[in-house]
């Protein structure tokens, strides 16, 4: 055979074997891209996982529910991302939280950790988590949808024809709200501690109990801890001092969270609003002002929104507390209730449990962590249970640190705190 046919031979040999070979060579390559992509679908069926009921959806899925994350679907957001309304095949309506997303080593693997841990937080009164998605691109959390919204949504953001929270509702709110962080707290290996507990956090089911959301990606506590020390993430006038001036967070740092929810949830106000009327008298002070307050709030607006927004808004969030418990406690001896109370209630509530549910939320938000209750004694407190003890012997431990320090130091009578002067912004959470 020539050599030129041995040629010919060797080419239509390697074209065959190529044009054989070629289908089997993309097939493989089609199934190894495939399976990298589904690579973290596929792990959620390793044993290792204990997922419960949660299910893993497909990116798709969630995005087909929410028209590709319309914007006409987007029901709320904060500092962890965006939360959309949607629908999905079954025809079941979801809250889906689209998360932001966070370069940190080890982000992926703390998300599927934090997931399995949140999945066994099962209680009426905690928002269930339904489902979630993963990929290398996307975290998202699938919920069940809140019909009623949130206290937040119902205090300050309801229509004209939608009717007020009534007292003994707002009431249930406040027991049903305690169970369930007591449940975080007390019935969780490991505890989870909120660290962000606003009334935006609170949602309200069909029949308006609470549930309490916002803790999917919360701190995890280990049980031989007393705090952890963390990042801070929270709201100013929502952020209890020690974990605003630390980063130590503990349970007392939800129960702080709490008894400003609770105080919200009476007074139908933001917290800040509770006691700004506090804040420009003491603007007024520092200008040698002796006119009423009321008659000079515009005048001093500018001033107040210079020290909230300026350097100064770490400091004035201790101050913030101190000014608006010292506002409460005062209606509260004077028996003033009707100037603390909502108006929409239009005295239609039981001045005896607003007073009870005051003292809880006055004991709540005290500047030591170790001077608060724990959210099992809350509970029990809103029950009606040793409120009255409790709220007697911090009478009198105030009463005896109030003659202490006007014995020792009778000229000081403003202390602002600098350990945290440079945190600015007022609101601080993160993605979570």
């Amino acid at each position: 055979v020539s050599g030129g046919a041995v040629a010919v031979i060797a080419g239509v040999v390697a074209i065959t074997v190529f044009l054989v070979s070629a289908p089997v060579i993309i097939c493989v390559l089609r199934r190894n891209r495939k399976r990298q992509h589904l690579s973290f679908n596929r792990s959620a069926k390793r044993p290792e996982f204990h997922l419960g009921q949660l299910k893993w959806f497909s990116l798709r899925e969630l995005q087909e529910a929410t028209e590709f994350f319309s914007e006409k679907n987007v029901v709320g957001s904060g500092g962890s991302g965006r939360v959309y309304k949607g629908r999905l095949d079954d025809g079941s309506v979801v809250a889906i939280k689209r998360l932001k997303q966070r370069r940190t080593q080890g982000g992926l693997q703390q998300f599927q950790t934090e997931v399995e841990m949140v999945s066994m937080a099962v209680h009426r009164n905690l928002l269930r988590l339904r489902g979630f998605c993963l990929t290398p691109t996307e975290r998202l959390l699938v919920y069940p949808f809140m019909l009623n919204g949130s206290v937040r949504s119902c205090l300050r953001e309801r229509p004209e024809s939608q009717a007020p929270l009534d007292w003994g509702v707002r009431k249930r709110i406040a027991l049903g709200a305690a169970r369930g962080l007591e449940y975080l707290h007390d019935h969780c290996n490991p505890k989870i501690i909120h660290r962000d507990l606003k009334a935006a956090d609170i949602l309200l089911d069909e029949n308006f109990d609470a549930v309490v959301g916002g803790f999917g990606l919360a701190k995890l506590m280990d049980y031989k801890d007393t705090h952890v020390i963390t990042a801070v993430r929270g709201t100013i006038g929502h952020i209890a001092p020690e974990y605003l001036s630390s980063g130590r967070a503990s349970e007392k740092t939800d129960v702080f969270g709490y008894g400003i929810m609770l105080l919200e949830l009476i007074t139908g106000q933001k917290a800040v609003d509770i006691a700004r009327v506090e804040i420009i008298i003491f603007l007024l002070h520092l200008v040698g002002q002796k006119q009423d307050a009321s008659c000079n709030y515009i005048k001093f607006k500018y001033s107040l929104e210079t020290v909230m927004s300026g350097f100064l808004v770490s400091h004035f969030s201790f101050n913030l507390v101190a000014m608006l418990t010292f506002q409460v406690e005062g209606l509260l001896k004077e028996k003033k209730l009707e100037t603390l109370v909502d108006s929409d209630l239009q005295g239609n509530y039981i001045e005896e449990e607003v007073e009870q549910l005051m003292q809880v939320a006055l004991l709540c938000t005290q500047s030591t962590p170790m001077g608060r209750p724990k959210m099992g004694e809350v509970v029990r407190m809103v029950e009606g249970d040793g409120l009255a003890e409790r709220w007697e012997d911090w009478q009198k431990r105030k009463m005896f640190h109030q003659e202490f320090n006007n014995t020792h130091h009778p000229n000081v009578k403003w202390f602002i705190p600098d350990s945290t002067s440079r945190i600015l912004p007022d609101e601080l959470s993160g993605p979570r």
